[in-house]
């Protein structure tokens, strides 16, 4: 292998480049009026035609959830893309006109230290009482 300093050689094709970019893990969840299920499941159909990388996708007619895997330098890049994937797709896949309301962004170590922990059954943080209420979740800290 020689190398040209422009980067580092792969061996197979014997050819340069910079470095692959770290996996994120992207969760967008979108929202609105109610539509017809149909119609929202044909619209996810066809966005899935045009957008082969998503992984999961759960819909109900006021309500869907795309996950997938991005690739981006960082959390920032990658919640960039995905605020703008519902928009771009919403007239060629005959979208609903919903909103974002929410965009989750962990990268892989995140994802399978969740995963460990699901398997070992200790995912959701047991509620803490204060002054003898049980809290909310919301706004609880809790450690991993």
């Amino acid at each position: 292998m020689v190398d040209d300093g422009a980067g580092a050689q792969d061996g197979v094709t014997g050819t340069s480049g910079p470095p692959p970019l770290p996996l994120w893990s992207v969760t967008l969840t979108l929202a609105g009026e109610h539509a017809d299920v149909a119609e929202v499941r044909a619209g996810l159909d066809r966005l899935l035609a045009e957008s082969p990388f998503l992984s999961s996708v759960r819909y109900s007619g006021h309500r869907a959830e795309l996950r997938y895997w991005d690739e981006a330098e960082g959390a920032d890049d990658a919640a960039a893309m995905a605020l703008r994937l519902w928009p771009e797709h919403r007239d060629s896949a005959g979208l609903p006109d919903w909103c974002v309301v929410g965009v989750e962004v962990v990268d892989r170590g995140t994802v399978e230290h969740r995963a460990a922990q699901r398997a070992r059954g200790s995912w959701r943080p047991a509620r803490r009482a204060r002054g003898g209420q049980a809290l909310d979740l919301l706004g609880d800290i809790a450690p991993f």
